[in-house]
């Protein structure tokens, strides 16, 4: 009598970085390229079923799911808030990242501080919690006293391990937690060291479970790689809700806050502020620190206006052009893509016979701004221009538009938007490339022209000096 075999159980493989799985060991993952992060996790999922288990919230009809647990709370910020749609919601998780000593725990603080003190309609006030595994509490309270921050109600802790960060989430029960940072947590039931990618993934699933739980909206700050990727497993960014990006020159003071990933409100948003010595404030209008302020203006400068999200801000280019003393001139530029900057000139030479491949060029922004948007093509060739040609482009003009190697004057979203911000601000001249859809009503005393090739935005700039 034949015996019956039995079907071995194949071992699976996981990606610990990504998630991604295989049948076979791989020492570099498919799906995010990384190295050493397949291991084996077990019998393959075809062995064998998950059995069904007790349900204990059966399923209800979408009609009578009560949406009113999801409505937003205002953080006291108001640049945060636009950001994350009107402000933060019970029960979401969100991930605050960036480069160290940008602000973002100086940021979280004064949130902590404004959340706790604003009241319910009831007349009660929210309970917060700041745990903080970078700082002692004692140097969190010292910020707190410098930028105004220290609240009745805004529990402060310092720990590292995750079992004892739990336990004073249980004893706080709060309506904010904050977490800084969730790298620097360690859970004692598994292995590896804190900010590594098993570490990671247990503290944040532990935290996030908390949260859903107890529908308490929670915010995680967590670190950035060398290249400013998010330090830690992918994973991270998919369990939870929004993921913030916080950006900014550490020489400068502005601040920008972008949503990559909202489940609640638009990731088109950017929020700006202003870090000083007093704490970091909003700036509802930021367009002014982006311009030179000089009385008399000088040749190669040209403003421009750029879309941040669904926001326009205005900004100047200036250029510099010196004979060049070497075989091959020098392009240094700072604020925009070095790559476009030296496609515009490549386009100036041969489309508008401007001669420059004997001239060092440098070209920058103001402020620290960076502009990355190819609306800003068109001034900072016309900056350029205005430079070789020592003219002063005309005070209260403003150009935008996207170049191409042709040298068109290529149509950008958003034309009626900027020409209407840059009005608000004194800007009555604007060269913008020529729109197939009408520009809407633009306000009185406006001058704009419409161009659909470099060569026509030069006549006009000339015809303006003139």
């Amino acid at each position: 009598m034949a015996s019956k075999t039995t079907k071995r159980a194949n071992p699976g493989y996981r990606c610990s970085e990504c998630g991604w799985t295989t049948a076979k060991w791989v020492g570099r993952c498919g799906e995010c390229q990384a190295w050493g992060t397949v291991t084996e996790t077990g019998a393959d999922a075809s062995s064998g079923r998950t059995p069904a288990s007790t349900v204990a919230t059966p399923a209800v009809p979408i009609g009578e799911v009560d949406a009113s647990q999801a409505r937003f709370h205002t953080t006291g910020v108001s640049e945060l808030d636009r950001v994350l749609g009107g402000g933060l919601v019970p029960g979401a998780v969100v991930l605050m990242a960036g480069e160290p000593g940008i602000g973002k725990s100086t940021l979280l603080l004064d949130v902590a501080a404004k959340v706790a003190r604003h009241r319910r309609p009831e007349g009660s006030t929210r309970s917060v919690l700041y745990v903080t595994g970078e700082e002692s509490a004692a140097q969190v309270r010292l910020r707190a006293d410098r930028i105004g921050a220290v609240a009745d109600t805004l529990f402060l802790a310092a720990e590292t391990d995750l079992g004892r960060a739990l336990g004073q989430i249980e004893k706080a029960d709060p309506d904010l937690l904050i977490v800084d940072s969730v790298q620097t947590l360690q859970s004692q039931s598994v292995d590896g060291t804190a900010g590594g990618v098993t570490q990671v993934r247990e503290v944040a699933a532990s935290l996030i479970n908390e949260a859903k739980s107890r529908n308490m909206t929670t915010v995680l700050v967590g670190h950035v790689t060398k290249d400013g990727s998010i330090a830690g497993p992918r994973l991270l960014e998919h369990l939870v809700d929004v993921v913030c990006q916080f950006e900014g020159e550490r020489h400068s003071r502005l601040r920008l806050v972008r949503a990559v990933k909202n489940r609640y409100g638009p990731t088109d948003e950017v929020g700006c502020f202003d870090l000083g010595d007093g704490g970091i404030v909003s700036l509802e209008d930021p367009s002014g620190l982006f311009l030179s302020g000089t009385a008399n203006p000088v040749e190669g400068t040209c403003v421009t206006v750029t879309l941040e999200g669904r926001r326009p801000l205005v900004a100047e280019v200036q250029s510099l052009l010196t004979p060049s003393g070497q075989g091959s001139p020098r392009r240094t530029v700072s604020g925009l893509d070095t790559a476009r900057i030296n496609m515009i000139l490549a386009v100036l030479q041969r489309r508008a016979g401007f001669p420059l491949n004997q001239d060092d060029c440098y070209v920058a922004t103001v402020g620290g701004v960076r502009l990355t948007e190819p609306a800003s093509d068109l001034a900072a060739a016309l900056a350029i221009a205005s430079a070789k040609l020592n003219a002063v482009v005309p005070k209260g003009l403003i150009a935008f538009g996207e170049l191409g190697l042709a040298g068109e004057v290529r149509p950008v979203p958003g034309i009626g938007r900027r020409i209407r911000e840059a009005a608000r601000l004194g800007f009555r001249r604007a060269v913008v490339p020529k729109s197939p859809e009408p520009l809407g009503e633009l306000p009185e005393g406006v001058r704009v022209a419409e161009v659909r090739t470099l060569t026509e935005a030069l006549e006009t700039m000339k015809a303006w000096v003139a």
